[in-house]
């Protein structure tokens, strides 16, 4: 594993424990200001900071406690200022509202280093489905 990678694997670790706590300032840290992100709740697109500021503040909200988010399957590729990764997150815990139990979501992240600094300037999110016959 080369620093860079090991460095990038770092900043989406510190993704995932903001996310935990539920520390939005933190995790806001992480996004680039001109950010997209694709989730799976309406609008299903969120552009810049302040929305998807709104979004994750609205998924926090829906935990009453914090939130237990397991990464698993990573995969990472860097390249100078580049990179992305791609993984499975188990999310599970107390909720307030939508779905009981722990739901299995897949992440997407594309980045790049600016000043030394990764930041996420793509996200995709989505969950498995089962659609009939297929």
């Amino acid at each position: 594993m080369t620093t860079s990678e090991s460095g990038f694997r770092a900043f989406l670790e510190g993704r995932v424990d903001a996310a935990q706590k539920k520390d939005i300032d933190r995790l806001m840290s992480h996004y680039a200001d001109d950010i997209v992100y694709f989730d799976v709740v309406p609008p299903l697109q969120f552009a810049g900071t302040e929305d998807v500021r709104r979004n994750f503040v609205r998924w926090f909200d829906s935990y009453d406690g914090p939130i237990g988010l397991e990464t698993h399957e990573l995969t990472v590729a860097v390249s100078g200022d580049v990179a992305f990764a791609h993984m499975l997150h188990l999310d599970s815990g107390a909720r307030t509202s939508g779905p009981e139990g722990d739901v299995w979501v897949r992440s997407t992240v594309c980045c790049r280093r600016s000043a030394g600094k990764w930041l996420i300037t793509h996200e995709h999110i989505s969950v498995p489905i089962s659609i009939p016959g297929h």
